[in-house]
């Protein structure tokens, strides 16, 4: 069984340290991506985050290996090391240029998502007044699909993630993001949005943010209800978990440079309390129980595996090309 966390977030700092990761490795999981940048970030702090992880990698063989393929991710797990992607949150480091796509891809980017609460020329963000995806986006989509990316819908506006999923010729996933029936908020997703991403092939990932999961102390048991309800109303081949945990470090500041306002990214209308300051993550130690805590909702152990990470490892396997 693989162990996959379809999105987390260490420092954007590219001295951040990757404890948080090897805690996560001794947890059990297999494979993650983490965020490299948002769109918020200017291309520069993200080129040099994607310099340092790289190289943090890089210098440990032996514990990490960046993956480009399915393949990669099985020989990770042979050789006993934490298999790591890339995720770019927001079409704004694209700078525009559907080619910036490939070069990403380059680099060790495995899935992306086009705007980060807010709108842009590209897609709509959730927290944003809603446009749909624009012809530009179209072509990013495009772009994505031949680079052999994950098409990732996380963040997005409602209408936008829908148009999203029509253009895509891959499965599309959400690699963070949680039933709206279950907890009213705007980065949630509804019943057709989870409906659409199962009829792409793609994987729902439930995020483990205490404002989406609606406990400000939230576990394992609060990730599974929230997983039961996708596999209830789309089949269990289609829920994943991309807990979402943010790690900081108090002698790293990854404040992006330049006027930054996070109240936004984060606005209050929309249940931030100081953008994310206030907001609580399910713990790492939470992979050891989230096998019990699926079968508790009446999922079987094979269901389980499928959650765990067996789906994202099927639409890996056929999106992404070596």
């Amino acid at each position: 069984m693989i162990r996959w966390d379809a999105h987390v977030c260490l420092p954007l700092h590219p001295q951040a340290s990757f404890v948080p990761i090897d805690r996560l490795h001794a947890a059990g999981v297999d494979y993650v991506s983490i965020n490299v940048g948002m769109d918020m970030n200017p291309v520069a702090q993200i080129m040099s985050v994607i310099a340092g992880y790289r190289a943090t990698l890089a210098a440990s063989p032996e514990r990490y290996r960046l993956v480009r393929s399915a393949a990669d991710i099985e020989a990770a797990l042979a050789a006993g090391q934490m298999a790591v992607g890339f995720d770019l949150e927001g079409a704004m480091p694209l700078l525009d240029q559907p080619d910036m796509v490939a070069l990403y891809a380059s680099l060790g980017v495995r899935q992306i998502h086009f705007a980060y609460n807010r709108n842009n020329a590209v897609a709509d963000g959730c927290h944003d007044v809603a446009r749909g995806l624009t012809a530009l986006g179209r072509r990013m989509v495009e772009a994505v699909n031949a680079a052999g990316l994950l098409m990732d819908c996380a963040h997005t506006g409602r209408q936008c993630s829908l148009d999203i999923m029509a253009a895509s010729a891959q499965p599309v996933v959400f690699s963070h993001a949680n039933p709206q029936a279950l907890v009213d908020h705007g980065r949630n997703i509804t019943d057709s949005q989870i409906r659409a991403c199962a009829a792409t092939g793609g994987v729902v990932c439930v995020s483990g943010v205490s404002l989406f999961l609606g406990n400000d102390a939230p576990t394992a048991q609060d990730v599974a209800r929230h997983a039961a309800y996708v596999a209830n109303l789309v089949g269990v081949q289609h829920v994943g978990i991309g807990l979402d945990i943010g790690f900081s470090e108090a002698t790293l500041d990854d404040t992006p440079p330049g006027a930054f306002d996070p109240t936004y990214w984060w606005p209050a209308s929309a249940g931030y309390t100081h953008a994310i300051a206030g907001v609580r993550y399910t713990p790492i130690a939470a992979w050891q129980e989230m096998d019990a805590a699926l079968q508790a909702t009446g999922m079987n152990s094979d269901d389980t595996a499928m959650v765990m990470g067996g789906n994202m490892m099927r639409v890996a396997q056929q999106v992404w090309r070596a």
